[in-house]
């Protein structure tokens, strides 16, 4: 019994870095895909209370665990605690991955292009808007930018006070730490690429 209280206390003593490391990982993750505890919870199958407490690093969760927030952030392990040598080599996000999506109604489709892994610097993202639909966007982070690529249609853009008309092939680079607009002002389909970058 004596060893067993041991060891159960040296896994606990060593897995304060690894658990300080997933606490910080899951909450990044977690909002950046603005979800709540509660819709973590029900995608993963681990209880609200015991995020919560891996969120403010006070538990040292098991690997199923892990592996089951890992699932639901579309992630495996290795990329869930950010170690690139546990990671795969290649990075693949499949076209009918519908964790994907971060918007998808009939006015307008969002669909993350870079692993959420990688999203820290910078996010992909491929923007459908049906005809005369548009994509309002409070302010972001202070240095937000966003470049926005028409494949077909065309788009009227608005960043602050400054407007602009794209058509197919245009682009445009403008600030997105102020209100910003993307407009479909056609009777066709807008298909474009945004990435979204922070300094």
């Amino acid at each position: 019994m004596t060893q067993m209280h041991e060891s159960e206390s040296g896994a606990h003593a060593s897995g304060d870095l690894g658990s300080q490391v997933l606490s910080s990982r899951v909450t990044e993750l977690r909002k950046k895909r603005q979800m709540t505890l509660e819709q973590l919870a029900a995608a993963s199958g681990v209880s609200r209370s015991m995020l919560s407490q891996i969120e403010r690093g006070r538990a040292n969760p098991t690997l199923a665990v892990t592996l089951r927030i890992a699932q639901a952030f579309g992630l495996n392990i290795g990329e869930l605690v950010d170690q690139p040598w546990a990671a795969s080599r290649i990075d693949v996000v499949r076209s009918d991955d519908a964790s994907q999506l971060f918007r998808d109604d009939r006015e307008c489709r969002i669909r993350t292009l870079s692993p959420l892994h990688l999203e820290k610097r910078m996010e992909c993202y491929e923007l459908w808007l049906a005809p005369h639909a548009r994509l309002h966007s409070a302010a972001h982070f202070e240095g937000t930018r966003e470049l926005l690529s028409i494949t077909q249609g065309q788009a009227r853009v608005a960043s602050g006070s400054h407007r602009c008309e794209l058509g197919q092939g245009d682009s445009a680079h403008y600030h997105a730490d102020v209100e910003h607009t993307i407009e479909n002002g056609g009777d066709t389909p807008l298909l474009a690429f945004l990435v979204v970058t922070y300094e």
